[in-house]
């Protein structure tokens, strides 16, 4: 389900707003280079990355959250060594479709990205997937300590699948 904020301009970007509606995310973004998905939490940023042709979702890693700084450091980072083309940042939306303290804290982490990074933002509704990251590590046999360390990069993973999937369908219409 796509998140984003409703006011947005011809020019690519939301106004008032350091980042991209998912429509213009995929008009800003660069062929042939993959894109990132946190997963934001008080605690820690789940990571995945696509392929090159923004089709694949693999989970990438856990980073145990420091101080915004430390944290951006390690993301420019991973921007660097991948060549990321943009991030998708998971907004966690209440159940009733609702912005709740989260979702404010999750926008605030991405106005303060976007003083460190170039590249496009979006948000992407996240709601259920920590719960379908679980979920699958259960049923794979995973041990309650791996999941632990797994659950928010394959939260991340299932964030951005959900998000390659439409963007795919938008450039195919």
């Amino acid at each position: 389900m796509i998140a984003s904020d409703k006011k947005s301009t011809e020019s690519g970007l939301s106004i008032n707003t350091p980042y991209a509606s998912p429509v213009e995310f995929v008009d800003a973004l660069i062929s042939g280079k993959p894109i990132a998905a946190l997963d934001i939490g008080t605690k820690t940023i789940g990571l995945a990355i696509s392929d090159t042709n923004m089709m694949i979702a693999t989970p990438l890693e856990t980073l145990q959250r420091t101080k915004f700084k430390n944290d951006m450091d390690r993301l420019l980072t991973l921007e660097s060594y991948w060549d990321l083309a943009g991030y998708v940042l998971g907004l966690p939306i209440n159940m009733d479709g609702s912005d709740g303290p989260r979702c404010q804290s999750v926008r605030a982490f991405a106005r303060n990205m976007c003083q460190y990074t170039s590249l496009p933002i979006t948000f992407w509704d996240e709601r259920l997937s920590t719960v379908s990251a679980e979920k699958y590590l259960l049923e794979t046999g995973t041990s309650r300590k791996k999941r632990a360390a797994k659950k928010d990069n394959f939260a991340a993973s299932i964030i951005l699948q959900t998000a390659l999937e439409y963007f795919q369908n938008k450039k195919a219409l």
